[in-house]
């Protein structure tokens, strides 16, 4: 689809244009984001009809303009063409998500993690979601596996509310708790000691907020998945990065763990990547 669209802009723009063509664009839904550089912005137009073109499923095209911004991780979107708006549903995996791309964080690219870790759950397990956003990786793991309960805690109060509709969508009301606020506090008032595995897909905070995923697995013991991003030229592993800052951050807590798993999530921009550790950890070092 993706080269059928460059095909297809190579008749409409000259050459030297197409240069300045991001090629990755999201389908979120119904509605199509792009991002525009500063040359290819007043090719907007021209760029989002041939969209249309390609995807026939889409109704609205966006244009994503300045990166993911605030606590909110907001983008600021321009219409380009089709019907003006920012909500749709989007279908990943049996499940079905409604979101206001304006005023909440989503992206589709994180599909296979979110079935990855549903996968990785065990029976009865009570999982802590720091970063839920509209509900996805809760939700995904809710009907793909037995886990018990999952707390879902976003500080976007938009966001809590498309969950929470969401949760009724998909029918796993009472298996996935929708909780208002910033993750920290949340944990320290009413999760301590509660969880066996705990998410962290916010790659800005994960580390920061390391030390309150622990306080929220029972006895500092079990799985934390936690996301980042990573800067490492051709000759460093930008896993292995990850790791590395990990392993500094929870030997200051004094916790035995190990790291069985990690992987690239995607490339993000040039020498950057988004990355994935999965910790095991085993309680207080005595």
């Amino acid at each position: 689809m993706r080269k059928r669209l460059k095909a297809l802009l190579a008749t409409a723009l000259s050459p030297n244009e197409l240069v300045n063509v991001y090629n990755s664009y999201d389908i979120i839904g119904d509605i199509a984001v792009i991002r525009l550089t500063e040359t290819s912005r007043r090719h907007g137009q021209t760029i989002a009809e041939m969209i249309m073109k390609v995807h026939k499923n889409v109704k609205t095209v966006l244009a994503q303009v300045g990166p993911v911004y605030g606590d909110f991780r907001l983008r600021r979107l321009e219409y380009l063409a089709g019907e003006k708006r920012t909500k749709t549903v989007h279908r990943e995996s049996g499940c079905i998500f409604a979101v206001d791309l304006e005023n909440c964080y989503f992206s589709p690219r994180l599909s296979y993690e979110r079935m990855r870790i549903a996968k990785l759950v065990k029976d009865g397990e009570t999982i802590v979601n720091m970063f839920a956003g509209v509900g996805c990786f809760s939700i995904v793991i809710a009907k793909h596996s037995n886990a018990a309960k999952i707390y879902s805690i976003d500080i976007n109060p938009a966001a809590v509310q498309f969950m929470t509709e969401n949760i009724k969508l998909n029918r796993v009301y009472g298996k996935v708790i929708p909780m208002e606020g910033d993750a920290k506090d949340v944990i320290l008032q009413r999760l301590r000691n509660v969880a066996d595995r705990v998410l962290m897909p916010l790659p800005e905070k994960a580390l920061e907020y390391l030390p309150y995923a622990l306080s929220a697995l029972k006895n500092q013991a079990g799985w934390i998945h936690l996301y980042a991003f990573e800067h490492a030229n051709k000759k460093e592993n930008p896993t292995e990065k990850t790791a590395a800052k990990v392993a500094e951050k929870l030997k200051e807590s004094n916790i035995k763990f190990e790291i069985p798993f990690s992987r690239v999530v995607r490339t993000t921009g040039p020498n950057w990547y988004q990355t994935v550790v999965d910790i095991l950890c085993k309680g207080p070092v005595h």
